[in-house]
């Protein structure tokens, strides 16, 4: 047995849920001193960019909650996607996979694939609009900004908590773990757009100790038994109405996000494959025509 698969392994053993809590408790906390060394040993550990932040100081940070969630200086991240023909890049991080929906498989890495009807929350209408569409898997370090954008101009329709397992969601793990991103907590939010329907899925991971969104703020924890979804209009007053490149959630400790997108709706920018670096604003495709 190699290193590898220890790791596989432990994670299997690993009480992951109440780990990802206790994590989360520090990460909430105001602990003076010991906040501020813990972020600065973050910050040298996975060489983040301070110069990046609105607040380039740590001690400007109470928790480590307000530093993992540090907005990023606007100018750094100019919408490039400027074209409404254009999709943007929701986030920072690193493409995991992305192309084609097969007949509602989405793939994971070599020799795994996973239903998107599970990813969705288990209704197969949700599913429907993204049978044979594409998908983009997108994995977020500890080291990347973790508020998540819009890829386009969008109505929410529905949210789904979806409650489940906390693997990493490391590349070691996505390479070993089946149906890892269907396994996982998350929460999914569907939306309409002009281009047709969209998802994202906000998926959760070992000490991610929290997922949140704009419109309702921290999903989980708590954590949940059962599968809940909330619907919002189409129109009128109570709308939810997001622009491209506007926030929409974030993550507290690193995660995932899945796209889906219906069949020809998008076509990805032809520089992306597994393991392109993302910036959000960036071209992520252009409008299917």
């Amino acid at each position: 047995m190699n290193w590898d698969d220890v790791k596989i392994k432990a994670q299997y053993l690993t009480p992951k849920h109440a780990l990802s809590r206790l994590v989360g408790a520090f990460a909430a906390a105001r602990a003076g001193w010991f906040t501020q060394l813990f972020i600065r040993w973050f910050i040298r550990q996975y060489k983040i960019d301070m110069s990046e932040a609105v607040h380039e100081s740590p001690a400007a940070y109470k928790t480590f909650n307000d530093f993992f969630t540090r907005h990023l200086k606007p100018e750094l991240r100019p919408l490039d996607a400027s074209d409404p023909d254009q999709f943007a890049h929701p986030v920072d991080g690193a493409v995991s996979q992305l192309g084609d929906i097969n007949d509602g498989r989405i793939f994971q890495a070599k020799g795994h694939d996973y239903s998107l009807t599970e990813l969705l929350g288990g209704d197969p209408r949700d599913a429907h609009a993204f049978k044979n569409g594409k998908f983009a898997t997108i994995y977020l370090a500890p080291k990347d900004y973790h508020r998540l954008h819009m890829p386009c101009d969008g109505t929410l329709r529905k949210m789904v908590y979806v409650p489940g397992d906390l693997f990493s969601v490391n590349p070691l793990t996505a390479a070993n773990v089946p149906n890892l991103f269907a396994r996982n907590e998350r929460v999914v939010a569907i939306f309409d757009s002009e281009f047709g329907k969209f998802s994202m899925v906000l998926v959760g991971a070992t000490i991610v100790a929290s997922i949140g969104t704009v419109w309702a703020g921290t999903v989980t924890p708590p954590t949940g038994d059962h599968v809940h979804s909330w619907d919002y209009p189409a129109s009128g007053d109570q709308a939810i109405r997001l622009k491209k490149g506007e926030e929409m959630g974030h993550f507290k400790l690193g995660s995932t996000v899945v796209l889906t997108f219906p069949e020809d709706t998008i076509d990805f920018d032809d520089a992306l494959e597994a393991g392109s670096q993302t910036r959000m604003g960036q071209v992520l495709g252009q409008r299917d025509d």
